[in-house]
């Protein structure tokens, strides 16, 4: 039971809001509240607001860490009402209102009146995460260099073995997942192969390289219809690309990939390159909210939430973004960005007194249409009923991607990098360093899986796995 002298002391206070998480809905929910009579606690994994449709671009050299990672803190310092903390948070006490976190050797609580969960999502093997050693995802900075690194060294290796065998498996890349990302991906490297690199080696010819596009669908990019996605098939396959469509990945490991065909047989594709970007898991913080409420999570793991994004039972938790499940809405920026305005208007009304919780009005979506680049010059655009690809819907996707990027300096410098890159396909990013490929794992054998997993939100690898300095660039 609470003292008298407590009682006072919450009534005196502001409303605490705690978010946790600095991706499109987090900064959107603390932005929103910038003018409101809270205090709000951002704290994130990273201290980087990440644009993470443009990963791809990071990892193919087109464009710079800084040019989508700009600083949270800068973000938000304007807004004297927000602090931003660092943390990885691996507790949360409804009943109690209560969440811990943890930065390096550090543990520490925040409290909360209100708590906006935007903790995003992690890419998904499938209940096969020992794929992830050997075909990384693109879910964050870490993941974008080491690809970068993984990519030109397997170019940089083909150039110095003198085994045909060797080099030809050292020339395939295999993207795995035929949705936006992999298309986005392995339109890029097929670009990088045939036009950047073009008689930059002595011994080999890049443009020989094999690309290819897996996907167990039926269909490159499914959510687009099949007119968009046969019109993205096309233009791949012109590029060079090798679409395979109802081949299930069946294991991965450090010499190529295994996959099985719709008649049940299987095929081996020596390829020392390998991209995953098949499939989303939600943060492990929708099982610790279900488990603790009358919330229920999909096969995905995200929060199945009530019309106003609050947790079954719990008014005071919302959760957005790719971690809740509504409606059938898709995990896409557009749903965390509105999802985020919504929560935060019912907060400030909530607190100036205005509303109840149990008078918000459910949440509308306002869909703005999807749109994925295939390689340049050419896109596809699906808004409605509206359906283009080819010039124009690229022309569409550089605009909207444009604006969407933070800040000033942000949208300056990404225009200058497609610039060069459309005039004269130059790519001013392509330095890699071992550290890129090794550096994260060597840091968590070192400590545990606890530094560079906290920093940077990424899988935690068993002590007993390989070293990485017992592997080549080429057999990861």
């Amino acid at each position: 039971m609470n003292s008298p002298g407590a009682a006072n002391t919450a009534a005196a206070r502001r409303h605490r809001v705690v978010i946790i998480g600095s991706g499109f809905g987090g900064l959107t929910a603390a932005q929103r509240l910038a003018k409101s009579d809270v205090d709000v606690t951002l704290i994130a994994k990273t201290g980087h607001h990440l644009f993470q449709p443009l990963l791809y671009q990071v990892a193919t050299g087109i464009l710079s860490v800084g040019d989508i990672a700009p600083s949270t803190r800068l973000i938000l310092r304007e807004h004297k009402n927000v602090t931003v903390t660092l943390g990885e948070v691996d507790k949360i006490d409804v009943e109690n209102k209560n969440v811990h976190a943890v930065a390096g050797h550090i543990d520490f609580d925040l409290p909360y009146d209100t708590l906006i969960v935007a903790a995003g999502a992690n890419q998904s093997y499938f209940g096969n995460d020992h794929f992830e050693r050997y075909a990384p995802g693109m879910k964050t900075i870490d993941d974008a260099l080491e690809l970068r690194g993984r990519i030109l060294g397997s170019f940089e290796l083909a150039e110095l073995t003198e085994d045909e065998d060797e080099r030809r498996r050292l020339l395939t890349f295999v993207v795995v997942g035929a949705g936006p990302t992999g298309v986005e991906m392995v339109g890029q490297i097929g670009e990088l192969a045939h036009r950047t690199l073009k008689d930059s080696y002595s011994n080999i010819d890049p443009g020989q390289a094999r690309i290819i596009l897996i996907d167990a669908a039926p269909a490159v990019l499914p959510p687009f219809g099949d007119k968009l996605g046969m019109a993205a098939r096309k233009r791949l396959e012109e590029l060079g690309v090798e679409v395979h469509l109802n081949a299930m990945v069946t294991d991965v490991d450090s010499k190529g990939i295994e996959v099985k065909d719709p008649d049940g047989t299987t095929r081996r594709i020596e390829a020392a390159c390998k991209i995953w970007s098949a499939g989303v898991q939600a943060s492990p913080l929708g099982k610790m909210l279900a488990d603790q409420t009358d919330a229920e999570i999909d096969r995905a793991g995200r929060v199945q939430v009530n019309k106003d994004f609050s947790v079954p039972g719990h008014p005071q938790v919302f959760v957005i973004g790719d971690m809740m499940s509504l409606d059938n809405l898709p995990g896409v920026s557009p749903v965390a960005i509105q999802g985020a305005k919504y929560v935060a208007k019912q907060i400030d009304r909530e607190v100036e007194g205005k509303q109840r919780p149990t008078e918000r009005p459910a949440f509308k979506y306002f869909d703005k249409g999807s749109m994925a680049t295939v390689t340049r010059y050419s896109a596809v655009v699906k808004i409605g009923p509206i359906e283009m690809h080819g010039f124009i819907a690229w022309v569409m996707w550089l605009l909207v991607h444009l604006a969407f990027l933070i800040g000033f300096r942000n949208r300056l410098a990404a225009l200058f990098s497609w610039g060069m890159h459309i005039l004269g396909d130059k790519r001013s990013h392509l330095s890699a360093t071992s550290r890129f490929v090794y550096g994260r794992r060597a840091l968590d054998r070192v400590y545990g899986g606890g530094i560079a997993s906290s920093l940077e939100g990424g899988r935690r690898e068993s002590a007993d796995e390989k070293s990485p300095a017992e592997e080549s660039p080429a057999d990861k």
